[in-house]
């Protein structure tokens, strides 16, 4: 959700920059940053900026600068005048132009007049706010490129370490068998056999991944068809990331098999990029 847009106008007597920044979040906080005289017209333009840009903190910075010669605010010339009639009473050898010096200081010696909105320059703030919006959203989408290039290289990672994960199930289900095997050799005690396949399967059953193995597979198979969903799936993301996570350690607590074990760990790293970088997506 990270972007930048900018947009520059040019009036017969003034200069009109808008620019929009944006930031991860999970829903859209906006803060804008205009003139005091285009207040009334802020929450239009709010509206128009979150139309557009659904999810993301939000800065919006609207700089009016004036290129001709005229200004909002002037000298109030009674006030200056009756302060320096004033000060010139109490030190009657000062210069007027010290005195002017101080006058200007004074409480309300500059009035600024209310500007009203010129609805012809409003449009064309409109256009360029609307161009901003435009960049940063081209800004987003490049950046949503590349981070489906990462997204889709760590769900192939993780389902080849699936693969191995599979490919050495029956090796960790021979291992298990052979420890309890010793175990029960190195107590030098007679046992029923019968008795003893049986508690071994029933301890095997605790072992099997089969259901995590299959689930996990289509978690991120799923993952892989929402990431091309033309709609925003950044939540839906993050509910499927959730749901591998818990495939993964429950295959990691069920493995007892440190080659297992091992592999979890690789594919834990890799969920947990993908989660880092899920921040960015609406």
């Amino acid at each position: 959700m990270t972007g930048f847009g900018k947009s520059v106008e040019q009036l017969p007597s003034k200069k009109i920059t808008i620019e929009l920044k944006s930031l991860n979040s999970k829903s859209l906080d906006l803060n804008a940053r205009i003139p005091s005289y285009y207040r009334e017209k802020e929450l239009s333009m709010r509206k128009l900026i979150a139309s557009s840009l659904l999810r993301g903190k939000v800065d919006f910075s609207l700089y009016v600068e004036v290129t001709a010669e005229e200004t909002s605010t002037v000298i109030n010339k009674a006030v200056v005048t009756e302060y320096m009639n004033q000060m010139r009473q109490i030190e009657q050898s000062a210069s007027d132009l010290d005195l002017l010096k101080m006058a200007v200081r004074m409480p309300d010696a500059l009035k600024t007049e209310r500007e009203e909105i010129d609805e012809s320059e409003y449009e064309v703030i409109l256009t360029a706010l609307n161009h901003a919006i435009k960049e940063l959203n081209e800004y987003r989408i490049a950046e949503g490129k590349v981070l489906e290039e990462d997204f889709l290289l760590r769900i192939n990672n993780i389902s080849t370490l699936l693969n191995d994960v599979i490919g050495i199930d029956d090796e960790r289900m021979t291992s298990v068998k052979q420890r309890l095997r010793k175990a029960l050799d190195d107590l030098k005690e007679q046992v029923d056999e019968n008795r003893f396949e049986q508690e071994l399967i029933y301890y095997l059953e605790k072992f099997d991944i089969t259901e995590e193995k299959v689930r996990l597979a289509n978690h991120l198979d799923y993952f892989s068809k929402s990431l091309h969903s033309e709609k925003s799936n950044g939540k839906k993301l993050g509910f499927i990331t959730q749901e591998i996570g818990r495939e993964i350690n429950t295959i990691g607590s069920k493995s007892n098999y440190a080659p297992m074990q091992q592999l979890v760990v690789q594919m834990k790293d890799e969920l947990e990029k993908i989660k880092e970088q899920l921040l960015n997506v609406l």
